[in-house]
C-alpha cells in the first residue's frame, strides 16, 4: 500500500493560524523522532539503541508489541522513518517532507508506504488506515504548534525533553 498527502501549515489568509517557521517546523519533527511519546499514542517506551550524525534507531514498546525502526535525517529536508518487519509488524516506510513552494509557505507531505498482501479485506483495512494516518499526521502539526508556541522549539536546536 501507498498513501500520501500534504498538510498545509502556514495559511497567509487565515490570520488565526500562527505561522511557523521551517526551522520550528524542522525541530518539530527532530522532536516526533527523538521524543515519540508526544507524537505516539499507546507508545509505552522508546530507547534509542544507535545514534549517529543522520540516524537514529529506535525500540519501541506499545503493551506487549515491539517495534525497531531507523530514522534517517536530511536537514531541513525530510525525516524517513523505516520500520523493520517482524512476525508481529509488517515493514513500512514513511517519509515526512517539508515543501516550500514559496517563501514562507510551508507544507507537510506524509508519504506512507506498506508491505501487505492486496486482496479485498486487505483494500477495505487501508482505507481506515488511510484516515487513521492522516488523523495522526493533524496531530502531529497540532503538537508541532503547541511546542513551538511554548518556546520549545527554538533555534539553538533544542527539543523537548
Amino acid at each position: 500500500m501507498h498513501y500520501e498527502h500534504l498538510l498545509q501549515i502556514n495559511d497567509p489568509n487565515d490570520p488565526q493560524i500562527e505561522p511557523l517557521t521551517r526551522e520550528q517546523l524542522w525541530l518539530g519533527l527532530v522532536a516526533r523522532a527523538e521524543r515519540p511519546q508526544y507524537f505516539l499514542i499507546g507508545m509505552d517506551e522508546c530507547q534509542i539503541v544507535e545514534r549517529t550524525a543522520n540516524t537514529l534507531r529506535r525500540q519501541m514498546r506499545f503493551g506487549t508489541l515491539q517495534v525497531r525502526d531507523r530514522v534517517t535525517y536530511e536537514s531541513q529536508m525530510h525525516v524517513r522513518f523505516d520500520v523493520e518487519p517482524t512476525l508481529e509488524v509488517s515493514g513500512a516506510r514513511l517519509i515526512i517532507s517539508i515543501e516550500e513552494p514559496q517563501p514562507g509557505e510551508l507544507f507537510l507531505r506524509f508519504a506512507y508506504t506498506l508491505q501487505t498482501v492486496v486482496d479485498d479485506a486487505v483494500a477495505e483495512l487501508d482505507e481506515y488506515r488511510k484516515s487513521a494516518y492522516r488523523d495522526a499526521d493533524i496531530d502531529t502539526v497540532r503538537m508541532i504548534r503547541q511546542l513551538a508556541a511554548t518556546g520549545i522549539l527554538s533555534a539553538d536546536g533544542s527539543a523537548p525533553h
